[in-house]
């Protein structure tokens, strides 16, 4: 059974969920937009069953995490994101871990894995290189890839900003049914999630880091160093295995297969039958055993010579 606790960084108290033996070795488990820690509920607990400490933090935006100033801006670019995972394991003390994300989740796996390598055991990131370049604008995609993004040019304008507003949850029920079209989620489930994005941040969060990334809302400038570095493509060194739903209709798994030279050579790419954009929801089992195939792998840092 999971335990709900928060812990206080110098940014946000977040809130996270605790499964298994706290002297087991930790997995943090990241979640994306729109969604929850209870992304997470059947993938947690059989791994904590074999023994880790599995840690499911929410987001800044989401749940239970909040921010510690009141008047602080509630920006939410990747490199923010990042560090709130850095931050994260810090205060828990969590000197080596293994991470595993998708989406913002994802993203934030990505970039920790890049800035501190040392720390993280294995990653399993379901999308592949996750990483954004907020310095300079991608060129046009296909006119199918373009019409996935509405929600990205609808949030960068201030109609988009009230859309959210006033219909968060229709709209974030929309992206579901679109980024997974083959997922037959009961209202129950999505009403379970659906809570989080009742967050007062939760609209201000998700509207900074879709205008951060396409360039029309400031960073915060103590990430300036950290953006210019990703922005280069720097590979991932880590023991990684990647994941790609096969009906992932956001991010079509084509995205991903000129990711590879992004890893470690020999990292593995499997792309999941029956999986859409939600794969820990999907098909979690795909997601337990990349996670304890790769830590099966990879020695633990107390028995490293």
């Amino acid at each position: 059974m999971a335990t709900s606790c928060t812990v206080r960084t110098s940014t946000l108290d977040i809130g996270y969920e605790a499964h298994g033996d706290a002297a087991g070795f930790p997995i943090v488990l990241l979640h994306g937009f729109p969604d929850d820690a209870r992304a997470w509920d059947t993938v947690a607990p059989p791994l904590s069953a074999v023994g880790y400490r599995v840690l499911v933090p929410y987001l800044r935006g989401y749940g239970p995490t909040r921010f510690l100033d009141p008047a602080a801006p509630r920006m939410a670019q990747q490199a923010a994101i990042a560090q709130d995972l850095l931050d994260f394991m810090d205060e828990l003390g969590l000197e080596h871990v293994a991470l595993a994300g998708y989406d913002w989740g994802g993203r934030a796996a990505c970039i920790s894995a890049i800035l501190a390598p040392q720390r993280v055991r294995a990653l399993v990131t379901i999308g592949g290189y996750n990483v954004q370049n907020t310095l300079a604008s991608p060129p046009p995609a296909s006119a199918e890839e373009e019409r996935a993004h509405w929600y990205q040019w609808y949030f960068n304008t201030e109609r988009g900003r009230v859309g959210l507003e006033q219909q968060r949850r229709a709209i974030c029920r929309l992206l579901w049914q679109e980024w997974s079209p083959n997922w037959r989620f009961d209202d129950a489930t999505y009403e379970r999630t659906a809570l989080s994005f009742d967050h007062a941040d939760f609209v201000p969060v998700v509207i900074h880091s879709y205008r951060h990334r396409h360039g029309n809302a400031a960073g915060d400038p103590r990430f300036d160093q950290v953006e210019r570095h990703l922005a280069t493509r720097p590979p991932i060194t880590v023991p990684t295995l990647v994941l790609h739903g096969a009906e992932d209709s956001v991010s079509p798994p084509h995205r991903s297969e000129g990711h590879m030279a992004l890893f470690p050579p020999g990292t593995a790419r499997y792309v999941v039958a029956g999986a859409g954009h939600f794969m820990p929801r999907e098909q979690p089992q795909a997601v337990v055993d990349a996670l304890l195939t790769l830590l099966a792998r990879t020695p633990s840092p107390s028995t490293r010579s």
